[in-house]
């Protein structure tokens, strides 16, 4: 991958995607270009991790950290001044769960997102998350609708 951005910070990925706070589920973005980005995420063992259920962090939660990836990597690609863009995870596709749960993995958990196809109004990602000895937690690929206020 050829580093097209400078790492991020927690807060430098808050000031470019919606999610903020304890929702901001990405702590630091290590690697991006035009097509790809890897984030890092530590906070998936934390007892108050938002998106726990039942006292476990589920792999399906591995769907939110992906589109969270998705938003940043569009926004971070967005013409520079341009106004955040509106959008929505219109589709999960292939979806497969390695492992049931994601608070249990050794960390830091790699985010890897890669923009396979789209135009102004949808992308296509492909996605994984791997722990931290690179064993592949869940994968898959997602449709996200962007200007979704546009699309009236």
């Amino acid at each position: 991958m050829t580093q097209a951005c400078a790492p991020l910070a927690r807060a430098g990925i808050e000031a470019r995607i919606p999610h903020h706070g304890a929702m901001c589920l990405l702590d630091s973005l290590v690697e991006c270009d035009a097509r790809e980005l890897r984030c890092l995420v530590t906070g998936h063992a934390d007892p108050a991790h938002p998106l726990r259920s039942g006292g476990v962090l589920p792999a399906v939660a591995g769907v939110e950290l992906a589109s969270q990836a998705m938003a940043l990597h569009g926004a971070l690609n967005a013409a520079a001044g341009a106004p955040p863009r509106a959008g929505f995870l219109a589709s999960a596709r292939g979806v497969r769960l390695h492992v049931a749960r994601l608070d249990d993995a050794p960390g830091p958990l790699v985010v890897h997102a890669v923009h396979l196809a789209g135009d102004g109004l949808q992308a296509l990602y492909a996605f994984d998350i791997a722990d931290a000895r690179g064993h592949v937690l869940v994968e898959g690929r997602a449709a996200v609708v962007l200007d979704a206020g546009a699309m009236k």
